[in-house]
């Protein structure tokens, strides 16, 4: 869609440079934001040019943390053209790069001016990739809204397929979950926002022990839900129907719901997804929070969870 934007802008009288950067979660790095900066340099950008961040989710935290920090802040657009760019990574403000030591370690709050998001550009988003944001409109149902998980439950045929009506209604409720939650909590200082992360303890550790090359965020996402899930039942927070519940919308979606098997030559250490996830806690001086569940639609924070039981848990979901 670029060479399209591109030209309206254009036609419309605006002076437009292109700045492509290849997909990959890789590509959200100091090393690719220190390129931004020069071609911004070069083009003799100001603060009041615009930055449009056109593409899914990795593109708008890019563009967004080079906007933030780029002459102390300048406009930006996001035109998300992926299902969780649209549901998740447009809405609250979130933007940065991540670490070689963990995802998203260095970055600001920094509000977009304007969101403008096309659902019909999801009809040419490779399927793995619209698979992957399904789990963050998934896990907005699981977290807060028990009638949209039933809605997700009853529509997956047309939200696979597309369908206009249940799709916009789908992105829409996702959204505002998200965007109500944030404006509760822009910068996470209450804990409130905290709710959001369910599932993401694990999954950001699986992506972190894997270099950001072997999961796509939701997939990523979706094991950690289950495991988040299979924490909640052990510490008897959550009865194993809904867990249940869970795991079979999460695979009606065509998401993992656990790690692929041994056999497949994947190979992870145990040990490093521990070790990135509990690099929070480090940096915090406190327990990691664990984002679980009660019931559908209702979250809880604990940070209390044995060490034993997230590593019983882990050993579950990779399987004998």
């Amino acid at each position: 869609y670029g060479e399209r934007v591109e030209r309206i802008l254009k036609d419309a009288g605006f002076a437009v440079h292109s700045f492509v950067v290849p997909p990959g979660e890789e590509t959200k790095s100091i090393d690719y934001a220190s390129r931004m900066y020069d071609f911004l340099v070069g083009h003799r950008a100001e603060r009041d040019d615009v930055i449009i961040a056109l593409g899914g989710g990795m593109v708008g935290d890019l563009a967004g943390f080079v906007a933030a920090t780029f002459l102390r802040g300048i406009f930006w657009v996001q035109v998300p053209t992926s299902l969780v760019a649209m549901v998740d990574a447009s809405i609250g403000g979130k933007v940065g790069v991540n670490h070689p030591q963990g995802k998203n370690l260095i970055g600001a709050f920094y509000q977009p001016n304007l969101v403008l998001a096309d659902y019909q550009t999801l009809a040419t988003l490779p399927q793995r990739e619209l698979i992957s944001g399904w789990a963050e409109v998934i896990k907005h149902g699981l977290i807060l809204d028990e009638e949209f998980f039933r809605f997700l439950e009853d529509n997956v045929k047309g939200l696979r397929e597309l369908e206009t009506e249940a799709l916009t209604r789908a992105i829409a409720r996702s959204a505002a979950i998200k965007a109500g939650v944030v404006s509760q909590d822009e910068k996470e200082r209450a804990g409130r926002r905290t709710v959001l992360n369910y599932g993401h303890t694990i999954g950001h550790g699986l992506e972190a022990a894997t270099q950001y090359k072997r999961f796509l965020h939701g997939e990523a996402v979706a094991i950690g839900m289950m495991g988040a899930a299979k924490l909640s039942q052990g510490l008897g927070l959550l009865p194993s129907a809904v867990v249940n519940r869970q795991q079979a919308l999460l695979q009606e979606f065509s998401l993992p719901t656990s790690l692929p098997p041994k056999r497949s030559n994947f190979k992870l250490s145990l040990a490093e997804v521990t070790g990135a996830m509990e690099l929070d806690k480090k940096m915090k001086e406190e327990a990691i929070r664990w984002v679980l569940l009660q019931d559908i639609g209702k979250a809880v924070i604990r940070t209390d969870v044995p060490q034993e039981n997230v590593l019983a848990v882990l050993q579950e979901l990779a399987g004998p």
